[in-house]
């Protein structure tokens, strides 16, 4: 319910959770809801110590909210996670680790980059339904021009396959978008049993390896662009139209700076908030955001850097190693006025 188990404002938000500790008690709330259980071996019999933890009743483990979740171990301030996870969904566009960094007054750009990505990674529901009825697929390239070949044979760029279910008006309702290594029947064929239902019908264009991927469950209606004398975006208007909103926003919010690597991260955060564009309620998505931030494993940047590319360590600090600021800044009274 909106106003108890959600903030319904950003408003509201910063009233609830301006203290590290508000937003570590509602971490343990959605954690568990019920009562606690113990992660370890799991017991229901535990007590609250003075520091906020729990010490499990039956392997006398000391346990907190955030273990064991993408926020364990982490010295940024709850307080930034929370208005960090508001900001990721509640915008129509989300927002770019620079922008994070300026506006939250981090102290490096790593610690930002890192934070959305592990939010990212919980932005992909574990059993999530498929998409079904009438589904159209297609492929697009992400990335700046290229010499050499051109279309799908193209190289040195990120290859994305898209399934948009739709209306009967052909208005697009859910998205998936996934990487996938070529076009083949085999690469096509998997990204379809991985999101869409059996039985479901398959529109696409001419592209000869849908009839093979589509051979088994699916009911296939292809369409030649060339032979119907339309444009492609004429013969599946949904499908272009979340490759072109996608695109968008890949140069719009994140300056196209994005590498190959995380292109699979950067497309699950916009499925998230594209399948819920109709949401009355960004504080319902904020709910879910954390829900499934606390259900995840602990995510750590050394798996979360770029694979191949190897960057010089940083040099250590001058001095003891400060925290990151929080957005508790206590109560102060006019000090424009002092």
């Amino acid at each position: 319910m909106a106003g108890r188990d959600y903030p319904r404002s950003y408003a509201e938000l910063r009233a609830w959770f301006d203290e590290d500790w508000t937003c570590r008690d509602y971490l343990d709330w959605l954690r568990w809801p019920d009562g606690f259980v113990c992660p370890g071996c799991g017991s229901v019999r535990g007590w609250r110590l003075a520091d906020a933890r729990w010490k499990c009743g039956g392997c006398q483990r000391k346990v907190s909210a955030t273990a064991g979740t993408i926020f364990d171990k982490t010295r940024t301030p709850l307080t930034v996670w929370f208005a960090t996870a508001w900001r990721l969904v509640g915008d129509k566009v989300g927002l770019s680790a620079t922008q994070l960094q300026r506006e939250m007054e981090l102290g490096s750009y790593p610690t930002a980059w890192a934070m959305l990505h592990r939010y990212r990674t919980v932005m992909v529901r574990p059993g999530r339904d498929r998409l079904s009825g009438d589904v159209e697929v297609d492929e697009c390239f992400l990335g700046g021009p290229e010499p050499g070949v051109r279309g799908r044979g193209a190289l040195g760029k990120v290859l994305l396959a898209g399934a948009v279910e739709r209306t009967t008006g052909g208005q697009p309702r859910r998205a998936r978008l996934a990487v996938i290594d070529d076009a083949s029947a085999d690469s096509l064929g998997d990204f379809l049993r991985d999101n869409v239902e059996p039985g479901s019908r398959i529109l696409t264009d001419g592209w000869g390896s849908y009839p093979a991927a589509t051979r088994e469950g699916y009911t296939h209606k292809p369409t030649s662009v060339a032979a119907s004398g339309l444009q492609a975006h004429e013969v599946l208007p949904a499908v272009h139209l979340v490759f072109s909103l996608v695109k968008r926003w890949v140069m719009g919010t994140l300056q196209g700076s994005i590498s190959p690597e995380h292109v699979q991260s950067y497309c699950d955060e916009w499925v998230f908030r594209f399948n819920r564009r109709r949401s009355r309620s960004r504080g319902l998505l904020f709910h879910t955001l954390l829900r499934h931030a606390v259900a995840a494993d602990p995510v750590t940047y050394k798996s979360l850097r770029k694979a191949g590319r190897w960057r010089p360590p940083p040099p250590p600090p001058d001095g003891e190693r400060p925290w990151p600021s929080s957005l508790d800044v206590g109560r102060p009274r006019l000090p424009w006025r002092t």
